[in-house]
């Protein structure tokens, strides 16, 4: 079973448990997945890879919004787009630690032979497919330039 269908038959168990956040969050998801499958050109369906993709996207921009409306003092809307988050995370792959993410950088950095800050784009080159959807590419470009820093 794929992951939309996954995804859709939990959409059909939590509407008949009548679980509205969780039912609302994967109806949110599958829009997302329904509009990136119908964008460009011609229509097409997504493989799992690229629905992980999606679901990454969805799950940050929740967490950058709990943090603006923490920021705003909404701490309700906060809790809601938190909730939604833990949701979209149960279907991504288990997130990296931060030391895997740093053996990973390591190996790259040895495999490329990069060097200083010129070489942050080969690195990042090679660990991008590694790490899609296990963590977020904003640590990972922070590990890598400390790395190449050093």
């Amino acid at each position: 079973m794929g992951l939309k269908e996954r995804l859709q038959g939990d959409l059909t168990e939590s509407i008949r448990s009548r679980d509205e956040l969780r039912s609302g969050t994967i109806r949110m998801v599958l829009t997302a997945i329904t509009n990136e499958e119908v964008s460009g050109k011609s229509a097409r369906v997504l493989t799992d890879a690229e629905i992980i993709t999606v679901l990454s996207r969805e799950a940050k921009k929740r967490r950058e919004a709990s943090e603006a409306y923490e920021a705003a003092a909404r701490p309700d809307r906060a809790t809601a787009e938190k909730l939604e988050g833990e949701v979209i995370a149960q279907y991504l792959p288990a997130q990296l630690s931060e030391s895997e993410i740093k053996e990973m950088i390591a190996a790259a950095i040895a495999e490329s032979g990069a060097a200083g800050p010129a070489g942050m784009g080969l690195v990042m080159k090679i660990i991008s497919p590694k790490i899609a959807g296990k963590a977020d590419g904003g640590t990972v470009s922070g590990l890598v330039k400390a790395a190449l820093a050093n």
